[in-house]
């Protein structure tokens, strides 16, 4: 049941990445240790958002690691396989989701035409990012809780949340988005990282 049009949104979500999932390629699915949710927007343009759902690799991690730290590569995204990776959200990719994206900000008074002054613009902004990743955090956890993470790759695995204009945030993101199980190598790494 639809009551404000944030359902229709999300729910696009949860089909689309579910489908995302089901396209990785099988002959990578028992490599794949981690799941990524890297938001970014098109043309920086935060009314654009989308999220890029991809996965690191065993492959990926033993060709990255170093003897000085080998969670760094395990666990920063930076290591990471980043491109080519199917985007959701209102981006070309998904025109679907674009549509909803929009209609869902309008109606709840986040858009913006670009009229106004800095001040509210910023705010504006501001409320768009927080608007996205709430979304994407709650994406994840709607895949977790739904058992379709389990289901297409035969485990439950991490989803990492991150977004390179919030540098920290992917802990903070990545704890709300999944159960604490899958995540407990994760945060142990952030917590050893902070420590030092």
């Amino acid at each position: 049941m639809v009551t404000d049009g944030r359902e229709d949104f999300r729910a696009h979500l949860l089909e689309a990445a579910t489908g995302v999932l089901e396209r990785f390629p099988q002959e990578l699915r028992s490599e794949i240790y981690a799941l990524s949710f890297r938001i970014w927007r098109v043309d920086d343009d935060y009314r654009r958002p989308y999220v890029a759902i991809g996965y690191n690799t065993e492959t990926r991690y033993e060709a990255e690691r170093s003897p000085e730290d080998p969670g760094e590569a395990r666990w920063n995204y930076a290591c990471w396989l980043l491109d080519g990776f199917e985007m959701l959200g209102n981006c070309p990719e998904d025109p679907v989701g674009g549509t909803l994206y929009t209609e869902e900000v309008r109606r709840l008074g986040l858009w913006f035409d670009g009229d106004g002054d800095d001040a509210e613009l910023d705010v504006r902004t501001g409320l768009l990012v927080l608007h996205f990743a709430d979304a994407c955090v709650q994406l994840a956890r709607d895949l977790h809780t739904g058992g379709r993470i389990e289901r297409v790759l035969g485990r439950p695995l991490p989803v990492v949340v991150f977004d390179m204009y919030r540098p920290g945030w992917e802990v903070e993101a990545t704890e709300a988005a999944n159960p604490p199980g899958p995540i407990e190598e994760f945060l142990a790494w952030q917590r050893a990282a902070e420590d030092a």
